[in-house]
C-alpha cells in the first residue's frame, strides 16, 4: 500500500528548485531523482543494483498494455516519431512525455483520458515520415514491424479513437460508473476483455492477481496467466511472457551478486515468474519480508488500484538504497508497533498481540518503473494478508522523492490556501518533519495495524471490492493523525514540538482543496488516495465541527478551528474504519465514501484550480531516474566491471533507451 505526496508543506531555496525541476509540460513537472546514497555502496552492491535495475527496465512495457488494450501500441507508434523526428513536432513530443509519465493516455491520479493538441492529420504525416525513416521496420514489444505504408495506415486508423475520442474509454478505472456501464465495462484498462460483473458471479480465480480474464468462443471465462514459461518446457509462457523472461534474464545476474539471503529471494522471484503460481508469489513474500538488505527492490504485480473490483495486480518495480540520515526514524517506530497498536481506538477484538516489528527503512531508490511514480512517498508490502499476518511487513520512506518534489515546490502552494497566518508559518517551520512523520507513520504503524475476524485470515478485499484500497488508505493516514499527538514520539526523540501535530493536522485539511486541482474535469474523485482524504476532511466537518469552510475574497479555505475535536473525529471514524475491515462490512463502507470520499462541487475546483494555475506550479510530478551504466572492464582482467551513476536530466533520452530494450530503434 502507498502513500502519495499530494500536499506542500515545504519552503526551499530557488537554485535547489532550478536544479531539481528539469522540464515541464502542463502541469507536469519533470523532477531529477538522485541517489546520493549509491557511491557508499560496496562494489558488488553496486552491481547488483546494475542487474536489479535492468530487471526494473524489463517490465516497465507492461503498464502500458495494463493500463489499456492500445497502450503498447500507441507507446510504439508515439516513440517512432520522437525518435526520429523529434525537432520537426514539438506538440507529438509534449504529449509523448505526458504519455510516459502516465503510461498511457489516462491521468495516473484522475484516471481520465488526455487529448492531444495535435490532429490526427499531423499525427498522420509525423508517422509516415518516420516510416519512411526505418523507425517501424523490426518488431517492437513483441508486436510485429509495419512493413508497408498501408499498414502503417491501418494500425493509425485502428488507433485513432483510442488518442483522439474523448468519449472512447475514457476512463481508466470508473469506480462509480455513470450510466448503464458496470465497474468493469465502464473501465478502460486491460484486465478483463469482454467480462461483466455479472459473468464472474460463481467464477473462481485461480490467479486473481496476475491474470487477465477473457472469454473463450464458447463463452467459458478463461485466465490468460502473467509468466514467462519453465525452462523445461512443462509450463508454456503465458500473457507478458516476452517481459517476464527479460526480466528473469537479469535477475539470474542480480542473483550471482546478491548475498545468499537475498540470493534465494531472487530465485523465487524467478520461479514466481517463470510459473505465475500464486503460491510461488507468496514464498517470495515471505522472503522478501525478512530480508533488509542495503539495495533493496520490488518487483511484480503488486497493487490493485487500476482494478475496480481491488484483485488484479499492476506491474510495478523500484530498486532502493539505505538513506542513513533519515533511517534511525524508521527503525525506531517500527520497534515500537505493538506500544501504538495497544493504543489504537479500535475494540480490543480488533487489535494485534505479540506483534512483530515491520522492517522499516527511509531509501533512496535508483529506478522506478511500470505502476510506480515519484508521487509515491511511501509504500507498505507485502498486501496479501495471509503473509502480513504470520511475517509481518516492510516499510519504506522515498526519501529522494519527497526531497525532490520539496525543492521543486517551495512554498506558494501554502501560503495561497492556508486558512490563517498561524498555519502558514508552522507549515514553513514543521512541515517537512510533519510530511517525514506522516509517511513513516502512515506505513509502519498505520497499514500494518489491526486484526481481521479470524473468518476472514484471507483478506475481506473480496468483500470490501472497489472500496478496499481507500478504505485501507484512509485507515493508514487516520492512524497517523491519532498517533502524531502520542508523548512517546517526543520520548522517542522523533518529534521536535507540539506544533509538528498542527502541520500534520493542517496539512490534512488543506488537501481536502488542493487536491481538487488534480481533478480538472468531471464531478467524482477515482483515485482511492484522494477518496480517502477527501472523506476524513468532509466526515471530521460534518460530525465534530472541527473543520470550517470559510469565504474569504472570492476564495475558499478550510479553517481548522480545533485540534482537539478533530483528533476526536480521527478516532470515531479510525474505529469505524477498522471495524468495517475486519468485518468486511461493505454497506457501511460504500454509505462512507458515497456521502463524503466520492462527489464535489465542480465549481469549488474549478476555483482551486485557478488559484493553482495563478502559482504556475506544477500539479503532477515525474522522475526521471538516475542512471547506472556497467563500465568497461578494467585491469587486471579477472576483476569485474565498475558500475557508475549519473543524473541524465533528460527523460525523452531516458524513456527512449528503456524501449532499446525491446528493438524500438
Amino acid at each position: 500500500m502507498r502513500d502519495l505526496f499530494l500536499a506542500v508543506l515545504a519552503c526551499t531555496a530557488m537554485s535547489a528548485q532550478n536544479r531539481i525541476l528539469v522540464d515541464r509540460v502542463g502541469s507536469t513537472g519533470f523532477i531529477q531523482l538522485e541517489a546520493q546514497s549509491f557511491q557508499k555502496l560496496s562494489p558488488r552492491e553496486q552491481r547488483l543494483a546494475y542487474w536489479l535495475s535492468q530487471a526494473s527496465i524489463a517490465i516497465d512495457p507492461i503498464i502500458y498494455d495494463q493500463n489499456s488494450p492500445w497502450g503498447l501500441r500507441q507507446k510504439r507508434l508515439l516513440e517512432g516519431i520522437v525518435r526520429s523526428t523529434a525537432s520537426s513536432h514539438p506538440k507529438i513530443v509534449a504529449f509523448t512525455k505526458l504519455f510516459w509519465a502516465n503510461r498511457g493516455n489516462h491521468e495516473d491520479q484522475t484516471a481520465h483520458k488526455f487529448l492531444p493538441d495535435f490532429s490526427f492529420d499531423e499525427l498522420k504525416r509525423a508517422a509516415t515520415q518516420s516510416f519512411h525513416k526505418g523507425v517501424y521496420a523490426h518488431p517492437a514489444y513483441g508486436m510485429a514491424a509495419l512493413g508497408s505504408e498501408a499498414e502503417l495506415n491501418r494500425e493509425l486508423d485502428a488507433l485513432r479513437p483510442s488518442l483522439f475520442d474523448p468519449k472512447f474509454e475514457p476512463s481508466i478505472t470508473a469506480k462509480s460508473p455513470q450510466g448503464r456501464l458496470d465497474i468493469l465495462e465502464a473501465s478502460a484498462n486491460n484486465f478483463y476483455l469482454g467480462v461483466t460483473l455479472a459473468d464472474l458471479a460463481g467464477f473462481h480465480e485461480a490467479h486473481p492477481l496476475n491474470s487477465r480474464l477473457v472469454k473463450d468462443h464458447s463463452g467459458k471465462l478463461v485466465e490468460e496467466v502473467y509468466r514467462a514459461g519453465t525452462p523445461d518446457g512443462k509450463i508454456r509462457p503465458g500473457r507478458y511472457g516476452l517481459f517476464l523472461k527479460k526480466a528473469n534474464e537479469y535477475l539470474e545476474k542480480a542473483r550471482l551478486d546478491a548475498e545468499p539471503a537475498q540470493g534465494a529471494v531472487i530465485a523465487t522471484l524467478i520461479r514466481y515468474y517463470q510459473t505465475g503460481d500464486p503460491a510461488d508469489w507468496l514464498d517470495f513474500g515471505a522472503l522478501w519480508v525478512g530480508n533488509n538488505p542495503p539495495v533493496d527492490f520490488a518487483n511484480g504485480f503488486i497493487e490493485v488500484y487500476r482494478d475496480a473490483r481491488a484483485a488484479k495486480g499492476t506491474s510495478q518495480s523500484f530498486v532502493s538504497i539505505i538513506d542513513e540520515k533519515l533511517n534511525q526514524l524508521m527503525v525506531k517506530l517500527a520497534a515500537n508497533a505493538q506500544y501504538f497498536e495497544n493504543r489504537a481506538p479500535w475494540l480490543a477484538q480488533y487489535k494485534k498481540q505479540g506483534l512483530k516489528p515491520p522492517l522499516a527503512k527511509a531509501v533512496e531508490t535508483v529506478i522506478e518503473t511500470g505502476d510506480f511514480h515519484a508521487n509515491t512517498i511511501g509504500d507498505n508490502l507485502p498486501n496479501e494478508n495471509e503473509i502480513r499476518e504470520k511475517y509481518g511487513t516492510k516499510s519504506f520512506l522515498f526519501t529522494g522523492s519527497s526531497r525532490a518534489i520539496r525543492q521543486a515546490s517551495g512554498s506558494a502552494v501554502l501560503e495561497e490556501f492556508a486558512a490563517s497566518p498561524e498555519e502558514v508559518a508552522i507549515g514553513k517551520k514543521y512541515g517537512d518533519e510533519a510530511a517525514d512523520l506522516m509517511t513513516a507513520l502512515h506505513e509502519i504503524i498505520g497499514h500494518g495495524s489491526g486484526k481481521l475476524n479470524p473468518k476472514f485470515q484471507a483478506g475481506t478485499e473480496s468483500l470490501l471490492k472497489e472500496y478496499y484500497s481507500a478504505m485501507e488508505e484512509g485507515r493508514a493516514d487516520l492512524m497517523a493523525l491519532w498517533s502524531i499527538t502520542d508523548p512517546k514520539l517526543r520520548q522517542l526523540g522523533l518529534v521536535s514540538s507540539p506544533d509538528v501535530a498542527k502541520a500534520m493536522y493542517y496539512s490534512a485539511v488543506r488537501v481536502g482543496l488542493t487536491q481538487l486541482a488534480r481533478i480538472p474535469t468531471g464531478d467524482t474523485i477515482e483515485e482511492d488516495h484522494a477518496r480517502d482524504r477527501q472523506m476524513i476532511v468532509n466526515y471530521i466537518m460534518d460530525k465534530t465541527g472541527a473543520i470550517q469552510k470559510i469565504e474569504r475574497n472570492g476564495k475558499t479555505y478550510l479553517l481548522l478551528k480545533d485540534f482537539d475535536k478533530m483528533r476526536q473525529g480521527v478516532g470515531r471514524l479510525l474505529a469505524e474504519l477498522m471495524r468495517i475491515k475486519a468485518e468486511g462490512d461493505y454497506g457501511a463502507l460504500k454509505a462512507l465514501f458515497d456521502n463524503y470520499g466520492v462527489h464535489f462541487r465542480p465549481a469549488l475546483r474549478d476555483q482551486v484550480l485557478a488559484r493553482y494555475n495563478k502559482l504556475d506550479i506544477p500539479t503532477y510530478w515525474c522522475g526521471i531516474n538516475s542512471e547506472l551504466a556497467m563500465g568497461a572492464q578494467p585491469t587486471p582482467v579477472n576483476e569485474p566491471p565498475i558500475v557508475t551513476v549519473s543524473y541524465p536530466r533528460d527523460f525523452v533520452k531516458q524513456q527512449l533507451n528503456y524501449a532499446a530494450m525491446y528493438a524500438v530503434q
